[in-house]
Formats: structure tokens, sequence, C-alpha cells
């Protein structure tokens, strides 16, 4: 049993990365804490899906379609769809309507359903559109830089563009990141050093929170199907 995961960083600001999965005997799966909302498109017995997705504050189990082939496209930090607010989604995610294997709704209008190598384009297209939005102010925070305003605007302005505070997503892409090194072979002291966790016991609560594996686990690749690409994982800090 298995999720077959293919991943690819993007050169778009817009977007992080574009990811297929295909799942081979998988009803169930480990879902993983994340930090950014983006879209996904399926199919399966032959009816197409589409979704948003959106960040996720803690680890779970969810149900997988046995037999699906997904394409998903992770949108930077901070960018999100204007139809919804960010913080509505965390943890949620809607479905959208009216899904072919062509096209999709979305924000009253049709658009081509993408596949791995279009999805820039479809990105492109829904800004230019309006429709794909972000906050500037993130990517200042995020690069370590101090934007001119006070800082409870700043937090205001974070968590209304994200879902989440600054300290959850630093958080969580830590704990992924942690994730990487370790299925990478990485010890895990040398983890805690490089990614500044108090200690091990605290390194082994973050992946319990927002992994859902140990350490052991993760370096021995047990567990069961996981909703993370650990052989493309970024290791960046």
């Amino acid at each position: 049993m298995e999720l077959l995961f293919e991943t690819r960083r993007s050169d778009s600001s817009w977007v992080d990365s574009v990811w297929t999965c295909t799942s081979e005997q998988v009803t169930a799966m480990t879902s993983v804490a994340g930090v950014r909302c983006g879209l996904v498109f399926w199919e399966l017995d032959g009816r197409a899906y589409a979704a948003v997705t959106a960040p996720e504050t803690r680890t779970g189990t969810a149900p997988v379609p046995e037999g699906a082939t997904f394409t998903g496209i992770e949108f930077a930090v901070g960018t999100s769809l204007r139809i919804v607010p960010t913080p509505a989604l965390v943890d949620a995610g809607i479905e959208l309507p009216d899904a072919t294997r062509r096209t999709f709704r979305l924000d009253g209008a049709r658009w081509e359903t993408p596949g791995p190598d279009d999805a820039e384009a479809l990105v492109g297209r829904l800004v230019r559109a309006g429709i794909v939005i972000r906050d500037p102010l993130v990517d200042e925070v995020l690069r370590g830089r101090s934007p001119a305003v006070s800082g409870r605007t700043v937090e205001r302005r974070f968590r209304a563009a994200t879902g989440l505070t600054r300290g959850a997503v630093r958080q969580i892409e830590r704990a992924r990141t942690a994730a990487g090194l370790l299925a990478a072979g990485t010890p895990a002291t040398a983890v805690v050093a490089a990614l500044d966790y108090f200690d091990e016991p605290h390194l082994a609560r973050a992946l319990r929170a927002y992994v859902g594996r140990t350490a052991k686990q993760l370096r021995e690749g047990v567990g069961g199907p996981i909703a993370l690409d650990l052989d493309s994982a970024s290791i960046s800090a």
C-alpha cells in the first residue's frame, strides 16, 4: 500500500510547488499539518473533482479514494483566494462544484483544469483576474524584514492572509523540514541542532503534533501512507 508522489518546486512567486499523487491500495493516510492554501484536482472512477486546500494545524487520519489520481498546486505562503478568507478555510478546505475532466468552476467562472505542467499558467490567469491574491507584507515578514507598520498590524495582517500566526507557521514548517531530514537519514541529534529545537523530546512532540510520526518511523520509512512527499521534502530551514 502506498501513495506515489512526484513533487517539483515552482519558479513562480505565487506557487510553492506542484505535485501529483496516485493511490495504490490505500484507503486512509496520515494527514500532515501545512501552512499553504492551494488547489487540488483528482479523478476517480471516471469522474473529476476539484477542491480548495487550506492550512492544517494538526496531524490526523484522512480517507483516500482508492485508485484516484491527483494533481495539486501549493500556493506560496500568504497567497490565497478572493472568494473566501483564509482563516475560514483552516483545517477545512472546500470542494468546488461542477468539475469535469476539462474545466472547473471558481469564483463564478469556468477555468481549464490543469495538468502538472500547466499549473503556473492557470495561477497566472487567476492572478490577472484578481481571484488569487496576497498581502506583500507576508513575504516581507518571511524574508526577515521589518514592515513600516506596528507589530499589532503585522500580526493582524499576517493572520488574515495565512490563517495562522507567525509562530504557528514557523513551528509547522520546522516540523515538516525535520521530517524530511530524518527520512533522509539525518540523526535526530543533528536535526535538533540544525533546526534549533531545545532537545530531542521537543522535536518528538512537534513530530507527533504536526507530522504524526516518530523520528524512528521516519528514519525507517514505516507507519503507513502519509500525505507528505518525504523524498522531495524541503530541508531548508
